[in-house]
């Protein structure tokens, strides 16, 4: 059996994160993954806003000044629109800042900090490799991988995901809510420029989102009910672009779809405990949100920026997987998470409800909500990460 101070289950984006943010610490780490990342042919449908308090993480464990900036696009503005035309605007100059955060590919992350990793010296990479046992005993954690190798860690990390295998068989029980949604993303060209503005528009039965891409390109993502967003994704391609330019009301024209429409279910999901002695959740593992706010990746690398912290900061006589320690990483992410879970959740629901007072009470608040300062700028510090 290895023996490590830390092992990492999941080599995504939370996962990688975390590994790389303690390249200089003192601990011997070992990351599992079953699939070392890759980057499409084109444009990577799976697109991630990031905050500014993100880029900065990404930015502080050195992978954010390797990013390719001709795939990063900035938002500039944000528009949101109401069922019955109420509308809330931000703009990064009201706010002060050159940009309220980045859009950016999935994969353009992933494969950066997979090179990290791969040369991190005090790290040992275990891929493709899958576990199929753990014991947690009173000192450490133990895992078996599928080809018989055994590893032991001080502290266990779960990022393996919403599906999370780690905290399945460790009995770390989730609350899954599902919305019978799905999410459906493409990408397109568009026939006017974007100008760096991101749209949202809430439905009775959908959100859609338009997010902005480098040159004269958009990513779409439209929450749906499963029967339409099933049907969306059967579309041609020249039929997809016409009905996602009608439902933005053509605000970027003409669209030609670069990408096909994938779909991902849509579901709540809440953990009420992500530690345990030598167990430590962080990312999807440890939390699931609607995709309306767009936070699901800011959330997973700040729980990333969180415990790493915690874990480099440890004196060597402290035991990082006693649960007395651990508690002090649920404790700081446990506000933001609830916050954000309720938020969207409450939101997505106000606007399934097709009562007319309850309709006119959700517009008339986003209107209300544009037309006062502190209102407005204490959500924009919120999604910057400043607060």
């Amino acid at each position: 059996m290895q023996h490590f101070d830390l092992v990492i289950v999941g080599g995504g984006l939370a996962g990688a994160s975390l590994a790389v943010a303690l390249r200089d610490s003192r601990l011997k780490i070992a990351l599992v993954e079953g699939m070392p990342p890759r980057r499409p042919e084109g444009w990577d449908a799976r697109i991630y806003a990031v905050s500014p308090a993100n880029a900065e993480f990404l930015e502080r464990i050195g992978v954010w000044k390797h990013l390719d900036p001709t795939r990063i696009e900035p938002i500039r503005a944000m528009e949101v629109r109401g069922d019955q035309g109420a509308r809330l605007d931000f703009s990064s100059f009201a706010a002060g800042v050159p940009e309220l955060g980045w859009i950016l590919e999935s994969s353009l992350m992933a494969c950066e900090l997979w090179e990290n990793v791969k040369r991190q010296g005090n790290l040992e990479l275990f891929s493709p490799a899958r576990p199929t046992a753990l014991e947690i005993r009173h000192d450490a954690a133990c895992l078996w991988l599928e080809d018989g190798r055994a590893l032991s860690g001080r502290l266990l990390v779960a990022a393996d995901g919403r599906d999370s295998w780690v905290r399945e068989t460790a009995g770390l029980p989730a609350q899954n809510s599902h919305y019978r949604e799905k999410g459906v993303v493409a990408n397109f060209s568009c026939a006017k420029p974007h100008r760096g503005v991101a749209w949202q528009w809430f439905g009775r039965d959908d959100v859609l989102a338009y997010l902005p891409l480098p040159g004269q390109r958009m990513s779409m993502v439209w929450s749906l009910p499963d029967t339409q967003a099933d049907a969306l994704c059967a579309l041609a391609p020249a039929e997809l672009a016409a009905q996602v330019a009608a439902a933005g009301n053509g605000v970027l024209g003409a669209l030609e779809t670069i990408t096909p429409a994938a779909a991902f279910p849509l579901r709540l999901m809440r953990v009420p405990k992500t530690v345990a002695p030598r167990l430590a959740l962080i990312g999807d593992a440890a939390h699931g949100i609607h995709p309306l706010s767009g936070h699901g990746i800011n959330l997973g690398f700040q729980d990333a920026a969180e415990l790493a912290a915690l874990l480099g900061k440890a004196q060597p006589w402290q035991d990082i997987g006693a649960v007395h320690f651990l508690e002090r990483y649920q404790r700081a992410r446990r506000e933001e998470t609830v916050l954000l879970q309720g938020a969207t959740d409450a939101l997505r629901r106000l606007f399934r409800v097709e009562a007319a007072p309850v309709a006119w009470l959700r517009n008339a608040g986003l209107g209300l909500t544009d037309r006062l300062p502190v209102l407005k700028n204490a959500l924009i510090r919120y999604a910057l990460g400043r607060i």
